[in-house]
């Protein structure tokens, strides 16, 4: 399999010339930046991806991971992707019930990406992996990361290959995997402008098919969990920072505040405004 041929290939690289930034939640993140409320871990395979974040001192920065570098993100700590550079780079996203991979290929100056593969297995809850992602975290915070991170970074990777050659149940359907990474590209791109004819084309579906998988697997409408996540992302962003009601909904991907608040309002019984005041 690609991911696990990638993943053995990255761990082959001289580690002592790896650099590792963990990413950070001091600073109000930018508009379009990467914030999710589960661990990601991104591996440079090729070319320099260059991205905003938050340097160990808590200062803004623009750095630049090389092949062989990672870019760890904790839960809801943010990174802010250039994507104007070559280079090829694995997400892993490790969410409560899955682990989701994204291998994306982009050449400078061209839109889009040349190369997309995606793929998501059960992840192993209450096993060592959810110890590695704790300890990462902890790490994050520290003022002296190595060589505990590059340690960390081995366990982890080492684990999520074998669970890939091992999975934990037998192996998911089709259905199935195309559903949790469905879940897991809204939950990436809740900022932006995303409908179902968007998602079925980059998943090679009709939208027709798509809406019959996504209500069969989830229970729901595919319409109803986008404005879930949004809503569930707009009540952190109400919690942590002290954003305007209009930066609140554009940095959940609503068309303009009023519908925010009205959507809000339905599906919470409150007003955002109301659920400010109760915090």
């Amino acid at each position: 399999m690609i991911f696990s041929d990638s993943i053995s290939a990255f761990l082959e690289k001289q580690s002592a010339s790896r650099k590792i930034w963990f990413a950070g939640d001091f600073h109000t993140p930018p508009v379009f930046s990467y914030q999710v409320n589960f661990p990601r871990l991104e591996l440079v395979l090729s070319g320099t991806y260059i991205n905003e974040m938050e340097s160990h001192d808590r200062t803004l920065a623009q750095i630049c991971a090389k092949a062989g570098d990672a870019i760890y993100i904790p839960p809801n700590c943010w990174n802010k992707p250039n994507w104007n550079t070559d280079c090829s780079v694995l997400s892993m996203l490790f969410g409560k019930r899955q682990l989701g991979l994204s291998l994306v290929s982009k050449r400078k100056e061209e839109e889009g990406f040349y190369e997309v593969q995606k793929h998501s297995i059960p992840t192993r809850s209450g096993f060592a992996i959810d110890n590695i992602l704790e300890a990462l975290n902890s790490i994050a915070r520290e003022s002296i990361q190595k060589p505990m991170d590059d340690l960390l970074l081995q366990a982890l990777l080492q684990y999520s290959n074998t669970m890939l050659d091992s999975p934990s149940k037998p192996m998911q359907n089709r259905a199935t995997d195309i559903y949790q990474s469905v879940c897991i590209y809204v939950q990436e791109n809740f900022h932006r402008p995303i409908s179902r004819n968007g998602i079925a084309d980059r998943f090679n579906l009709s939208p027709n098919h798509l809406s019959r998988l996504f209500k069969q697997q989830g229970h729901m409408t595919l319409a109803d969990y986008i404005t879930w996540v949004r809503i569930d992302r707009a009540k952190f962003m109400i919690k942590k920072y002290d954003f305007k009601l209009n930066d609140v909904a554009i940095r959940c991907g609503f068309k303009d505040v009023n519908y925010f608040c009205r959507v809000f309002k339905t599906k919470t019984g409150i007003t955002p405004t109301e659920y400010r005041s109760t915090l």
